[in-house]
């Protein structure tokens, strides 16, 4: 049995969490999330918390059973406290700006880059150099990092482009000079 699967999840006060068959809904103070699992596995909730459990032993459920109980716990958690991903720009010229809601990063290209704010994500700017990513879904937020960073990957050369913070860039020599 799946180790991270057997854990129950606990629902903080102001969660509430209804399950419908395999969906399940998530409504918190930030907002509202809904998903639906596979038929395999079992979701119910008692005394506070949310359980899950696999009505068999075939490989399928158990490869879902802890992936299954780890989205539910990440709804819960998004929808009282949130997620949010810091990147940082890194080189000469490049910086960040919000313009409304959206993203306006200035990346060495001939035109300045716009990123859309999805729905339920928002974009906050501290410096022109820092870039945080906040909203209730763990994957939607990563997702848009992700995107932005694909704008200019770390290059091992120089250090430059956009990185996650804490995120160490292995630099590699340049070319030799002549003697």
């Amino acid at each position: 049995m799946s180790r991270i699967g057997k854990l129950p999840i606990t629902v903080p006060a102001g969660v509430e969490v209804t399950i419908d068959g395999t969906t399940v809904t998530v409504k918190g103070a930030k907002g509202e999330l809904t998903r639906t699992f596979p038929e395999i596995m079992t979701i119910k909730q008692e005394n506070g918390e949310v359980i899950v459990e696999r009505p068999d032993d075939s490989r399928e459920a158990k490869a879902y059973h802890g992936l299954v109980r780890t989205l539910i716990s990440n709804m819960v958690e998004g929808v009282s406290n949130g997620f949010s991903k810091k990147l940082q720009l890194v080189g000469v010229g490049y910086r960040a700006a919000l313009k409304g809601k959206d993203l306006e990063m200035q990346l060495g290209f001939s035109h300045p880059v716009l990123v859309e704010a999805p729905e339920n994500i928002t974009f906050e700017v501290p410096s022109q150099t820092e870039i945080i990513v906040n909203g209730i879904s763990k994957e939607q937020v990563g997702q848009v990092a992700a995107n932005i960073r694909k704008w200019r990957k770390p290059e091992p050369y120089k250090g430059k482009g956009i990185r996650y913070e804490g995120e160490h860039v292995r630099r590699k020599v340049g070319k030799a000079g002549k003697d």
